[in-house]
């Protein structure tokens, strides 16, 4: 009952707004939190190494996923996630996806473990009790979001344990743009241990050291990449060295020993800060296409001090090879590329030297110095380059461009796909393949070639279902659904709350 002078409360309702897409809505709160608690040094570094600008962090998959499957690439690493439950549970489950075959470490965290510095304590532990030097030579510690807003110190863990090296770094997702420069912090972080170990005494000598001078290659690629360049730089008396980021400690020494460091993927920025205080210079591009190889050659050969007659005769060697392999598998088509893996510009070089019209290129990555040659030479063939670029501008380029093919990150390829415009998902189907010299050339034509021919098949199959709706309206009815998007933000309001109280307690 209620008496007739009483006002009746109205119903509770909240309302959240719009949170950018792809982003945690409480990025802001948590960077604050972060400085606060002692993180603005880290966070400055960040911001420095890989800036946002002119767009706003791109939607791209949680950045610790690079830093965490470059640790679990290398041999006697192990790895430990401090973090929220869902993330490492996500986390894991992406790396397993892609093939990783160990086990990864995890320390949960309560409210009063994360605001007593209990955290931490468990943190150190966890390391002392995992530091075997007959199982490993290096343990990773990553911080993810939480326990970088709230300041758990890695950098108050011993440096060493039982002869293990032990690395502590800071992965959130409000100051890593991407995964892909996450790789970089981690490469960046050993690289720096590796340099102090070298600068200190003697090293281990890495198992496969050439007796020549090496080339480091920057940057994951496909494995049959470094054998093609090591081949290519034969004829100048040089040896590829090894990838960064490595497979196993040894080759950090290895890598650090080198001629001139080749940034494959040109925004690896801590790694090539170590690299330049160990003396060593750095150029950018690759050996991709015809033109590509042939100025890269020149740009090694000028680094490294080799006589020009030892160049010319190189490029006489391969680069007709590559132009008849080119030739031989040509790519006719409007083909727009995107990604944020970093070779990107790459691929558009490598399209373009084959044929195809590449009138748009997006990275996820920032521009650096060491991508103006690849962005000079597609800006010279008219292609509009676009850095840092966001899923919008992606899709946007689709629509204004029309492309005979797609290729880009999984919601680029499902809106080409449902345009019906063929598309191919850039990180298992273009990566997955060699780039560089000879053997790049004409690798993309087959898969490429392939996708194009399937235009006709995608117009049947949407004249076939055109007409059974989308969305909320998809299939067949006497009465079509009503769309109720006050219900939608409801529960999405109700997600989002569950969502800060499992991070808030670690579950």
């Amino acid at each position: 009952m209620t008496d007739a002078g009483t006002t009746i409360r109205e119903r509770d309702r909240l309302d959240i707004g719009t949170a950018e897409e792809g982003a945690c809505s409480s990025t802001d709160t948590m960077r604050e939190a972060a400085r606060e608690a002692g993180k603005s040094d880290i966070l400055d570094r960040y911001e420095a190494d890989y800036p946002v600008g002119p767009h706003d962090q791109p939607q791209s998959m949680c950045p610790a996923f690079g830093s965490l499957r470059v640790g679990l690439r290398m041999r006697r690493t192990a790895t430990v996630l401090s973090g929220s439950a869902c993330c490492v549970y996500g986390l894991t489950f992406t790396s397993h996806f892609y093939g990783a075959r160990r086990t990864v470490g995890y320390v949960p965290f309560s409210s009063e473990t994360l605001v007593t510095g209990k955290l931490f304590e468990d943190i150190k532990e966890a390391v002392e009790g995992l530091a075997d030097p007959e199982l490993y030579d290096a343990i990773v510690v990553t911080n993810l979001c939480v326990p970088t807003a709230s300041g758990v110190p890695l950098r108050l863990l011993k440096k060493e344990i039982n002869g293990v090296r032990i690395i502590g770094i800071d992965v959130p997702g409000f100051g890593v743009p991407t995964h892909a420069e996450a790789k970089d912090i981690l490469a960046g972080a050993m690289l720096n241990y590796a340099r102090t170990e070298a600068e200190e005494g003697p090293v281990a000598a890495p198992g496969n050291r050439s007796d020549r001078p090496t080339v480091t290659l920057l940057g994951e690629m496909f494995p049959a990449d470094p054998v093609g360049i090591g081949q290519m730089l034969e004829p100048l008396g040089l040896a590829a060295g090894p990838v960064v980021p490595t497979r196993e400690w040894r080759e950090l020494y290895g890598a650090l020993d080198c001629a001139v460091v080749a940034a494959m993927h040109p925004f690896y920025t801590a790694s090539i800060r170590e690299f330049t205080a160990a003396g060593r210079s750095v150029v950018g591009s690759a050996p991709v296409g015809a033109e590509g190889t042939a100025a890269w050659l020149d740009t090694v050969g000028d680094a490294c001090g080799i006589a020009k007659d030892k160049v010319r005769r190189a490029k006489d060697r391969f680069i007709p090879a590559i132009r008849g392999a080119l030739a031989a598998a040509p790519v006719n088509g409007r083909i727009t590329v995107s990604g944020y893996e970093g070779s990107e510009l790459l691929v558009a070089r490598l399209l373009i030297e084959s044929g195809a019209d590449v009138p748009y290129v997006g990275t996820a990555c920032p521009r650096t110095q060491w991508s103006d040659p690849d962005r000079e030479w597609l800006e010279a063939k008219g292609v509009r380059v676009n850095y840092r670029a966001s899923l919008q501008e992606d899709i946007a380029a689709v629509e204004e461009f029309g492309p005979d093919l797609a290729i880009g990150t999984t919601p680029v390829v499902q809106h080409a796909k449902q345009k019906a415009i063929p598309a191919l998902y850039f990180t298992n189907l273009i990566s997955a393949r060699p780039l560089m010299g000879p053997a790049g050339a004409g690798s993309l034509a087959q898969v490429v070639n392939a996708a194009m021919g399937n235009k006709d098949r995608f117009a049947r199959m949407s004249a076939f279902f055109d007409g059974v709706g989308k969305e909320h309206g998809a299939g067949v009815w006497e009465d079509l659904p009503e769309d109720r998007p006050a219900f939608k933000k409801k529960y999405a309001a109700l997600n989002e709350a569950a969502r800060k109280a499992a991070e808030a307690v670690g579950e």
